[in-house]
């Protein structure tokens, strides 16, 4: 059998192994032991309390020796049955004077018991204690009387602490149980907040387009021309929104098919502006990937802007710089950072003049987002604040700094540093 083989006989025993039931699993311990209490060099020579003679084994010490290692089968599954099983054999095993090997199984089963037992714990702590005490007794009156009680007292503390020991293992077991419980929770919570985000990133722009274009068509109707025009801009937006949301439900649930995460990439050009790496790492289609890969960042921008403009907003577009081939998470948070400004200029500062201007850096990305206003037009231009507390959570994630406020002459400006992650 060559190496390779070998190893993957190992696995496939390993997995046959664990699919066996616990009690099972347990069985060769116990087994293990009791083959060993026979042997010549162990006999007579195992735990022993009291000062009683060693006698040979005879029939009942058939019946300690099982007792005292077979239960051990029950340990995790039954663990009261296992002590109670242990401890009588280890009794009958000191009582009869056969010191046993198997006796060192009664620490082994104390702590198992203590790590396993979920019910009715005190009690079985107060029961085994109590049943040391004529254990003691009856090895005092049986002996010679050399054993002090002070060494009695001291085994007692011996079986004590393996209880304590099984119950450390117990609350370790418990915290790191509790530990995985709150970090799924914050996994699930810190998942939704990022759905969340990218809802109201791919959603909120293309429905205040939407919204616009629809009130400009309002006042279009005596002019067919425009009309067309406007309502064909409401329906291109309307399209968009729906390749981008169901590029979005394809990285939710990428077992739905590879053909949705490719449709959902080559909608023209809502396909350059999906979601994409905004959900940290999750999952998503090789062709929504791929398509993604070839969208330059500029061509993505440039297709904001261009909405943007059809929507009725003046948009001037500078890029200054060249892309690095190579730049992890900050491509996207650059794109963020332009279209949710631009989603509020819409929104709360329609009509007024808004410079996007994106520079590229060996290092890092710069965006500035500014729009032109005076008054209440722009003072609102910051939205309910949850766009762009999220944007600032996403620049800082990356290291970056994030700024957006309002300057003297009533202009807003939204100004992002995103670091370019270098790949060696």
């Amino acid at each position: 059998m060559t190496h390779q083989g070998a190893r993957t006989a190992l696995r496939e025993a390993g997995r046959v192994w664990r699919r066996l039931d616990v009690t099972a699993r347990d069985l060769p311990l116990g087994l293990l032991f009791l083959a060993a209490s026979f042997l010549p060099g162990l006999r007579g020579h195992g735990t022993e309390i009291g000062d009683l003679p060693t006698r040979p084994l005879d029939a009942l010490a058939a019946l300690a020796l099982a007792l005292e290692s077979l239960p051990l089968a029950l340990r995790r599954r039954w663990p009261i049955v296992c002590i109670a099983l242990v401890s009588c054999g280890f009794a009958l095993d000191q009582l009869r004077g056969y010191h046993s090997s198997t006796g060192a199984l009664l620490p082994l089963a104390l702590i198992s018991t203590g790590s396993h037992l979920d019910h009715h714990r005190r009690t079985t702590a107060i029961a085994l204690s109590a049943a040391y005490v004529p254990l003691a007794i009856g090895l005092s009156l049986l002996g010679s009387g050399g054993e002090t009680p002070a060494e009695f007292v001291t085994f007692y503390l011996v079986l004590a602490a393996a209880w304590g020991a099984g119950a450390w293992l117990r609350a370790n077991r418990a915290a790191e149980a509790e530990r995985r419980i709150r970090v799924a929770a914050e996994t699930r919570t810190a998942e939704r907040t990022q759905i969340a985000r990218e809802l109201h990133d791919v959603v909120t722009h293309h429905v205040t387009a939407m919204v616009v274009q629809a009130e400009a068509a309002r006042y279009l109707t005596a002019v067919p021309e425009k009309l067309e025009r406007s309502l064909t801009a409401v329906s291109d937006t309307g399209r968009r929104a729906i390749t981008d949301l169901r590029h979005l439900l394809d990285l939710l649930n990428p077992d739905h098919g590879t053909g949705g995460g490719a449709g959902a990439g080559g909608g023209g050009e809502g396909g350059g502006e999906g979601p994409g790496n905004g959900l940290g790492g999750g999952p998503r289609s090789a062709a929504a990937g791929a398509k993604e890969a070839r969208t330059p960042a500029v061509g993505r921008v440039l297709t904001l802007v261009e909405q943007t403009r059809r929507a009725g907003q003046p948009v001037d577009f500078t890029e200054q710089g060249t892309p690095p081939d190579s730049t992890g998470s900050a491509d996207l948070v650059a794109y963020r950072v332009v279209q949710e400004a631009l989603t509020n200029a819409l929104k709360y500062a329609h009509g007024s003049r808004t410079s996007v201007q994106v520079r590229h850096g060996e290092r890092e990305i710069t965006v500035e987002v500014s729009t032109d206003g005076t008054g209440s037009r722009t003072a609102a231009a910051v939205g309910s604040g949850r766009g762009l507390a999220g944007l600032r959570e996403r620049v800082g994630v990356l290291g970056g700094d994030f700024s957006a406020g309002g300057g003297p002459d009533g202009d807003f400006t939204v100004r992002a540093r995103i670091p370019v992650a270098r790949t060696s």
